[in-house]
């Protein structure tokens, strides 16, 4: 890593493949021939894979095609001006596939880039990846019922292999690209537009590393990138603009989540750009596994709802600990720059048990945010306090100012804001209050 980090975390380098070459032309593809493409991607794929790995080249040109299935040892690269378009029809993505939709286990339509224990795998290059979720995103509205009855699943304990789906009728979205249960993951260089539903998803990954890449999609739920029960994941570089939260760090949703176990974990987060999105980095709501070491630094948030957004409720378990961010700069936030909250209330479904989650031991340094609806929000519940929050060198213009409740352990230190609306300062059920250089200023809006 370019910095020394406060948790223990290996250095992460890119998979290498064997210099060979197999061009999707070769195997039959042809510029806008789906049912051609679709044939010679997997042809290419498993050729190279036969062959020992290497590079699956997609040249200039637009190639439309269903989905693809990556396998070990293969890089599947976009060359300059090459537009990868994926089939709008759903039944282009069955059988369906083992996946984790919203943080629990089922049987889905297939993910339009899958990949299931692989090693080494990756997609690079130059190229666009079109997603065309326009086809996809009304399921939002119909979606509602099959969601309702996947989560009832977990809490029944329903077995996985039952939980099929994959119709029209229940409706539930497939992600854009996901490797599931994979090692040495690379993402690099893409543009990916146009998801229909979650853009980038590893799920019980080991080493992931996703940098320089482009993100803008505009449909409901197209959240940029979701680490889910990952083990090493750096992300650098990278650009978003999305219609949810351009990165959200999961580990599994309620009973499902519990009973996987797998936390997130060694999360690193840094030089990366987020202009829209409802949080430009959250944790949550799916948390339930566990959250842990995550450093995010040298970022930047322009527009957008919140920017640090850790979300839970009653309900998920879990724990979030030790999430560190240093040296980011927002601006133009319509909600919190800041916000822990333990009482989200934006769920598909509602959970069925009280089950408190924990949040402790987040340390946020090097803030600087220039306008925002509320500088600082820190929620916690009456039974289960947010513990050990330390935020240090905060510069803060906004609305409404810092608002803290149910917190065990609050450190203020250095931190400037300059708000509207009074109470500039507001905390209950603090126990625990350290403060040092406070500086609170109420400003009026211009007439």
């Amino acid at each position: 890593m370019s910095q020394p980090l406060p948790f223990g975390m290996p250095p992460l380098e890119a998979p290498v493949f064997p210099d060979r070459i197999f061009d999707v032309r070769d195997f039959g593809a042809v510029n806008n021939g789906y049912f051609c493409n679709t044939q010679a991607f997997g042809r290419a794929i498993e050729a190279c894979h036969s062959a020992g790995g290497g590079v699956v080249r997609v040249p200039a040109g637009t190639w439309l095609t269903g989905p693809i299935h990556l396998q070990s040892n293969i890089n599947l690269r976009l060359e300059q001006d090459a537009l990868i378009q994926f089939s709008t029809r759903p039944a282009d993505y069955l059988p369906p596939v083992f996946t984790r939709w919203e943080g629990v286990e089922c049987y889905n339509y297939s993910p339009l880039i899958y990949a299931l224990d692989c090693e080494n795998i990756a997609v690079t290059g130059e190229g666009t990846l079109d997603g065309q979720g326009q086809t996809w995103w009304p399921w939002k509205e119909q979606q509602q019922a099959a969601a309702r009855t996947l989560y009832d699943a977990q809490f029944e304990g329903i077995p996985v292999e039952r939980r099929v789906y994959g119709t029209e009728e229940a409706a539930l979205r497939p992600q854009f690209l996901q490797p599931m249960r994979c090692s040495n993951v690379l993402v690099e260089g893409v543009t990916f537009i146009n998801g229909p539903m979650w853009t980038i998803h590893p799920v019980y990954c080991e080493d992931v590393l996703v940098r320089n890449v482009t993100v803008n999609t505009q449909g409901p739920n197209t959240d940029g990138l979701n680490p889910d029960s990952c083990h090493n994941v750096l992300i650098e570089g990278c650009s978003f603009a999305t219609a949810d939260d351009c990165i959200a760090i999961n580990s599994g949703m309620n009973e499902d989540g519990w009973r996987v176990s797998r936390p997130c974990e060694n999360v690193v987060i840094r030089n990366c750009t987020m202009s829209e999105g409802h949080g430009a980095v959250a944790i949550g709501s799916g948390m339930s596994g566990g959250v842990r070491h995550v450093h995010i630094s040298d970022c930047r948030f322009v527009g957008g709802a919140q920017g640090i957004r850790l979300k839970s409720m009653r309900g998920r378990g879990g724990l979030v600990e030790d999430v560190y961010v240093d040296r980011v700069l927002m601006g133009g936030l319509l909600q919190e720059a800041i916000v822990l909250d333990m009482f989200y209330g934006s769920s598909t479904a509602a959970s069925r048990s009280d089950a408190p989650p924990a949040f402790r031991s987040i340390h946020i340094n090097n803030v600087t945010c220039d306008g925002a609806g509320v500088g600082v929000a820190i929620r916690g519940l009456p039974e289960r306090p947010i513990e050990r929050v330390v935020l240090k060198d905060l510069r803060l213009n906004a609305v409404g100012g810092i608002r803290c409740q149910d917190v065990d352990d609050l450190t203020l230190c250095d931190v400037t804001c300059v708000a509207q609306q009074e109470p500039l300062f507001s905390c209950s059920n603090i126990r625990g209050l350290n403060t040092a250089n406070m500086t609170l200023t109420q400003a009026y809006p211009e007439r």
